[in-house]
């Protein structure tokens, strides 16, 4: 049996180099970043390394680059302690956000400590700008917005640039979770005037149970996590560190491959698009995931032609033939409440036809692309 895999939006596969970079940190330098004895010295002097490597290809300051768990905590640092410590009593989202941002928003608005306010989508799942600017002038409260660079399963693509502008021309702050685009598109925080970025080490082929929150410098944010003085105050214990190490190798051969591997990856975007097209008539694409200009490069959304009874078999019919692909984000498998982002964008009757979320990387190729949807197509045929 064939095993493909096609779940990279999920978390990606490990490059050798940060396998290798992880096993040696463990061995060999096992001494607290935070102790004073040459041990520890030596951990800490490479924590900061690491920290500068990431701030330089961002144009950011090192101090503005904060090590988490992950993005789910760099989410959920920024939206808690920019209501605690900033002052925000409005927080402005959409209903297509990641879970660790739209649940946050509205634990914070269920307690009474903020307003929650919806930006409009369009039916392709696209923020309406003009929706936004309406409610950043809405008031003279403190505002935070919080929007997705990349949505993380129908692929859109959010102007960054656009939002950060217009956020600071009202003095609102703007977070916006880049988990789904670190490592795969560049960003330079000098150009793009975002106050907080979230990123995790997994979603491009680094280790999982590490990543970063990027806080402007002199934004007055607080630390979510109590105890020692780590991370500049931000966030307290030990660091992680063979994972830090090794997310700053997968972060530098990201962007050092990052014109090829874009070119690679969405090749195979590309083709799957024109096969699937081809073979299964009657498919769709959620969102703008089928266009190549105005979705990642990264991942497609498709809706197939199926009966809602016959849809029930499909991921086992998938896993069976030893393809791995998601149906939603895989933060949600398991759940019977289906995708929130999907039940925002489509009508019920395209809510009934079974979609999956296909994501790639440098490790796929094209004969699995060819295999999958060969897969599908029997699937829909039978």
């Amino acid at each position: 049996m064939k095993h493909v895999y096609f779940d990279s939006a999920a978390t990606t596969q490990l490059r050798e180099e940060v396998i290798e970079k992880m096993q040696t940190a463990l061995a060999n330098t096992y001494g607290n970043p935070s102790s004073v004895h040459s041990f520890g010295r030596t951990a800490k002097t490479a924590v900061e390394s690491a920290r500068k490597t990431i701030a330089k290809t961002l144009n950011a300051h090192p101090s503005e680059i904060i090590f988490t768990s992950g993005g789910t905590e760099a989410d959920n640092m920024v939206l808690r302690c920019a209501v605690r410590d900033l002052g925000v009593t409005t927080i402005i989202t959409s209903k297509i956000e990641h879970h660790a941002v739209l649940h946050t928003a509205q634990e914070l608005h269920a307690q009474g400590q903020v307003f929650l306010w919806y930006v409009d989508l369009d039916e392709h799942g696209n923020i309406d700008l003009q929706h936004l600017e309406t409610l950043l002038k809405k008031d003279d409260s403190k505002k935070l917005v919080s929007l997705m660079h990349i949505n993380n399963e129908i692929g859109n693509i959010l102007d960054l640039q656009a939002v950060a502008r217009m956020a600071k021309e009202h003095h609102a702050l703007f977070h916006s979770d880049t988990v789904q685009s670190i490592g795969h598109y560049p960003l330079d925080v000098q150009t793009v005037p975002v106050d907080f970025l979230a990123a995790a080490a997994h979603k491009f082929h680094g280790p999982k149970g590490i990543g970063f929150a990027f806080i402007r410098k002199h934004s007055g944010l607080g630390r979510m996590i109590s105890g020692g003085a780590q991370e500049r105050g931000h966030r307290a214990g030990t660091e992680s560190f063979h994972n830090i190490v090794g997310m700053e190798t997968a972060f530098v051969r990201a962007y050092g491959d990052l014109d090829a591997e874009t070119a690679y990856v969405r090749g195979i975007k590309e083709h799957f698009v024109n096969r699937i097209k081809a073979e299964i008539p009657g498919v769709a694409f959620n969102g703008h995931s089928g266009d190549l200009e105005k979705s990642t490069y990264t991942l497609v959304n498709v809706r197939l032609p199926v009966p809602q009874e016959k849809a029930l078999m499909l991921l086992f019919h998938l896993d069976m033939k030893g393809i791995a692909c998601s149906k939603g984000s895989a933060c949600q498998s398991g759940s019977d409440a289906g995708s929130h982002v999907l039940g925002a964008i489509l009508s019920g009757e395209d809510l009934e036809k079974p979609s999956l979320r296909f994501s790639f990387s440098k490790y796929n190729t094209i004969d699995e692309v060819d295999y999958a949807i060969g897969v599908l197509k029997e699937f829909v045929n039978a």
